[in-house]
């Protein structure tokens, strides 16, 4: 990185507006800024750092920076701005930035704020201008840190060398080297580690105590399902043999779980056999006490049975007194049944002659019949008169149907001559269409021809209009070629000239004293040529005659360009002519919207003539519409006349028949109902007639049939009669008495049954008492072996749950074991870790060690070989070590603090670290090169001796083509650094004045 020029506006002390030009400055390698205290030289480097970063170095940042930063001297009109010119890898770069400004209304009283602005621009070597990049700030942001490969810390320890830092850095303890030192190199990673080594380590701890939570959890069920016969180890979770004793536990309780399983066996084994031997007494009780009450209860059935003797006797006679009138039955029913017979058709015949006229009131069944068959006849003779009124109403509806047609006709034909009358009208505008749309498509055809030529002249015009413009652009490129190209020559004829001028010095490089000179041959050489600030070399002449052969390359190709551009343009012009685009265009459009139109009226040919056929069709249908419909209203003239003559001879006929009834149908039915009454009427008389003679006839068998039965009358007989229900229910009382007799006699001659009698009185409930207290021990016993089995089970269960557990748990102990040491490691904590140094620690010690190496290479000529700065790993006191910084002195050969150093010992030796760290700073960004740097004060407590070599240090840098700013305002300075930036301040604000090398 290398700066070119800074501008400020007013900024800090700087009221107005200050310029400072780094190439001038840096021309010599060594520059000075100097000035009274408070002047503002700070603020120089303050600016380069806002200008980049956007802020300034922290130690200075303040609340409200934009405002901050503005100069109190500044007009109010003025705005703050800097404006700092840089490259950096190899690109020219110019940043601008203006923090938030406080400015006056423009319309109004009052103030408004202004936002902050950034700009970013880049130079194009080129075309020789800038190029705006960017205008976001977090854009311009970590574009600067990625091209710099640093943060603001670390380019304010690195390039802004803060002298005062550096001396309490030596003289700091290992807490705020470390501070220090994680900022420059960003340690946080090895942080994060030792952070997640302990976030491992808490985790893995809070797993492993969960599981033996868990376990004591299992363990705390285990002593519940075992009550007093486990004991729970005395440990929390997470010490250290609490799943030993655990599964010890468990294993005692599970063998006195099963000591308490058998001995319950053995109980439930006493008890079941006590409760089948009471159940066996119980049982023998129960079947005596049944044989005692079978007998008792048989000799009172015995006593009933001799009390209902006379009743059962009777029954018996009943029986057959029942089975004797059974043969008379048959007669019975059969005089009944002819009885029922004869009343229903005497009550049916009484019924029938209720709606028949007195004169046949009486009549016989012969007469009735005679009066039915004469109804019958008349019912016949109306048939015909009926078939005639059906043909009447037939004749009724054909004349109405022919009224109908009539109308249809009647409108066919006035429809058909109001259409024809209009047909010539139609005819003339379906055909005024045809005729139009035939002219359209003749019209069409030839539009069709018309538009491709119209077409291709129109894009021809466009195309003509577009390489105008590539025309011209095309030879305003060639002309900035040819200016480029000749430029280039220019360049490249001026630094050969100057190289030419500058050989001397170039030949003069390569002399070596005792070697003859390849130009005058002498091996003497007392005053070589030396190069002279701004010489070409030869690989500079060559870029420079790459540059111009590029430029010409890029000349040529564009002249090219231009000539096949003019050629394209004079076709499409000898294609469109001269007339104009627009108008072109216009045409086109014109013919093509007359295309369109004529396109679509011609499209409708074919449905013209199509409707025109259909015209014609439908006249031709209407005028034969029109005959059928008058040849149809002739022919019904005759079939109407013929329909009329029948209708009258029917109506006439009709009257006669239907006397006083409103129709035939009505007449017919009026017989009808006459001939079925008679018809009825005779059918009950003779009904009547026969049921009487059969009942004559049964009351005379079953006289006979009760005298040879042995009854004196049909009366008893009927009586001594049973029914299915009495002789079922007689039948089954008989049955009842035998069966009973029969089970008691069976009773009382058992043998067991008798034998139980002579017996003692059984007690069933005493039996069964002691049966009930031996199933109830029965119960406990078997209620006690299942609660053993079950906590042997459980035992079982959450002892095989504990030993899964105990082993899922052993790689969590192991990992949670590696994890503890890691962490304790990277913590210092450990025992292992005898120098108690943390992860970060252990790599910022290495960083300070190769900062300690960097930094005595330039302490040695600094001290003229006296002081080396060695890295330090021992503890001191009780605290860590790894960031120990000593001095070993070479003339007492003895290691020693660097805090024992003497005020310009502590400056060189501050200043030698602070170059060591730039160096290991800038390869831990990337190697970014550094071209520019700055060293704020302390020269002033140096003597003259080893401010001499203090400067051959720095100019040791120059020699590595970096300039170093020194920013002091010791006067000896200025007599030995020719170089200066001087900072003046004054009432109105402090200015700069740069003094150049020469």
């Amino acid at each position: 990185m290398r700066l070119h020029r800074l501008d400020i506006t007013a900024f800090g002390p700087f009221g107005a507006s200050q310029s400072v030009d780094f190439d001038d400055l840096s021309a010599a390698g060594l520059f000075l800024l100097h000035g009274p205290t408070g002047a503002g030289k700070t603020s120089v480097l303050d600016a380069v750092c806002y200008a980049l970063y956007g802020s300034v170095p922290g130690a200075r940042q303040g609340g409200g920076q934009g405002m901050t930063l503005r100069s109190d001297h500044a007009a109010v009109g003025t705005r703050t701005e800097v404006r700092l010119e840089l490259t950096v890898a190899e690109r020219r770069l110019e940043i601008t930035r203006q923090p938030p400004w406080e400015r006056p209304k423009l319309r109004g009283k009052g103030t408004t704020v202004d936002k902050a602005q950034t700009w970013l621009r880049e130079y194009d070597a080129t075309s020789r201008a800038w190029k705006d990049l960017s205008r976001s700030h977090q854009e311009i942001g970590e574009e600067i840190t990625q091209l710099l490969g640093m943060s603001r810390e670390q380019f304010c320890q690195v390039v802004l060398l803060p002298q005062g830092d550096f001396a309490r850095f030596l003289r700091a303890d290992a807490e705020a080297r470390g501070k220090l030192l994680g900022r420059l190199f960003d340690t946080r990673r090895f942080a994060e580690v030792e952070k997640h080594l302990a976030e491992r380590r808490r985790t893995t701890e809070a797993r492993v105590r969960e599981g033996d939570a868990a376990l004591l959890a299992d363990a705390h069920r285990m002593q519940q399902a075992a009550g007093s016969a486990m004991e729970l180890p005395e440990l929390a979770p997470g010490d250290a043999g609490l799943a030993e004793a655990v599964l010890e536990a468990a294993a005692v309780a599970r063998c006195t779980a099963r000591e308490l399983l058998a001995v319950a066996d053995c109980r439930l084994t006493a008890a079941e056999s006590a409760q089948a031997a009471a159940e066996r007494d119980l049982a023998d009780a129960r079947e005596l006490d049944r044989l005692q009450r079978r007998f008792a209860e048989a000799r009172e059935r015995a006593a009933r049975l001799a009390e209902r003797a006379d009743e059962h006797r009777g029954a018996q006679r009943r029986m057959e007194r029942g089975r004797k009138a059974e043969a008379v039955a048959p007669a019975l029913e059969l005089r009944e049944t002819a009885d029922a017979e004869h009343r229903a058709a005497a009550a049916a015949e009484e019924a029938a002659r209720l709606p028949l006229p007195p004169a046949l009131a009486e009549a016989g069944a012969a007469g009735l019949a005679a009066a039915a068959r004469r109804a019958a006849e008349e019912l016949g003779g109306l048939e015909a008169a009926r078939r005639a009124e059906h043909r009447l109403t037939a004749l009724v509806e054909e004349r109405a149907g022919l009224d109908r047609q009539e109308r249809a006709d009647d409108d066919v034909r006035q429809e058909a001559r109001a259409w024809l009358a209009d047909w010539e009208t139609v005819r003339g505008t379906i055909q005024g269409r045809v005729d139009a749309a035939q002219q359209a498509a003749t019209r069409a055809e030839q539009l069709a021809l018309q538009r491709e030529p119209v077409r291709r002249r129109l894009d021809a015009a466009r195309q003509r209009d577009r390489l105008a413009d590539e025309t011209e652009e095309a030879r305003r490129q060639a002309l900035a070629s040819a200016e480029d190209a000749v430029a280039a020559r220019a360049h490249w004829l001026d630094l050969k000239e100057q190289r030419l001028h500058g050989i001397a010095a170039e030949l003069a490089a390569n002399l070596t004293d005792g070697v003859p000179c390849t130009v005058c041959g002498a091996t003497e050489h007392p005053a070589p040529a030396r190069k002279a600030a701004g010489h070409v070399d030869r690989e500079a002449e060559e870029r420079a005659l790459a540059a111009y052969q590029a430029a010409d390359e890029r000349r040529a190709d564009a002249e090219r360009h231009l000539g096949a551009v003019r050629e394209a343009l004079a076709a499409a012009t000898a294609e469109a002519g001269d007339a104009p685009t627009a108008r072109l265009a216009e045409e086109a459009e014109d013919l093509e919207r007359e295309y369109t139109r004529t396109r679509a009226t011609a499209s409708g040919l074919h449905a013209a003539q199509e409707e025109l056929r259909r015209a014609e069709r439908e006249r031709e249908q209407r005028a034969a519409a029109q005959q059928q419909a008058a040849v149809r209203s002739a022919s019904r003239i005759a079939a109407r006349e013929r329909l009329e003559g029948e209708q009258a001879t029917l109506e006439e006929e009709l009257t006669r028949v239907r006397g006083d009834a409103e129709s035939v149908a009505a007449r017919a039915a009026q017989v009808e109902r006459q001939a079925a009454l008679l018809t009825r009427a005779a059918e009950t008389a003779r009904a009547a007639a026969d049921t009487a003679q059969r009942l004559k006839d049964a009351d005379a068998r079953l006289a006979d049939a009760a005298f040879r039965a042995g009854f004196d009358t049909p009366a008893q007989a009927a009586d001594a009669l049973l029914d299915d229900t009495a002789h079922r229910e007689l039948q089954r009382r008989l049955d009842a008495w035998q069966a009973e007799d029969a089970a008691v006699r069976a009773v009382l001659a058992e043998a067991d049954t008798a034998d139980a009698a002579r017996r003692a009185p059984a007690d069933p409930d005493a039996a069964q008492r002691a049966a009930a207290d031996a199933a109830r021990r029965l119960r406990e016993a078997a209620s006690a072996r299942d609660a053993a089995a079950r906590c042997c089970a459980e035992l079982d269960r959450l002892s095989a749950h504990a030993t899964t557990s105990v082993r899922g748990l052993a790689p969590l102990r192991e990992e949670h074991t590696r994890v503890a040491r890691l962490a304790s490691l990277a913590a210092g904590t450990s025992a292992d870790n005898e120098r108690r140094m943390r992860l970060e620690s252990y790599v910022l010690a290495a960083r300070l060690e190769q900062v300690a190496a960097a930094a005595t290479a330039r302490l040695l000529r600094m001290s003229s070989g006296r002081y080396t700065l060695v890295h330090s790993d021992d503890r001191t006191g009780r605290g860590r070590s790894g960031l120990g910084l000593h001095v070993v002195d070479a003339w007492t050969g003895r290691e020693r603090d660097t805090a024992t150093l003497s005020g310009g010992e502590t400056f060189f030796a501050s200043l030698a670290l602070a170059l060591g760290l730039a160096d290991v700073v800038t390869d831990e960004a990337g190697g970014v090169r550094l071209d520019t740097l700055f060293i704020d004060e302390g020269f002033g407590s140096l003597d003259d001796q080893t401010l001499d070599e203090v400067l051959d240090v720095l100019d040791a840098l120059r020699e590595r083509d970096r300039s170093v700013g020194i920013v002091s305002h010791v006067a000896d300075l200025r007599r030995r650094v020719h170089a200066q930036l001087e900072v003046v301040k004054g009432r109105s604000g402090s200015v700069l004045r740069q003094r150049g090398a020469g």
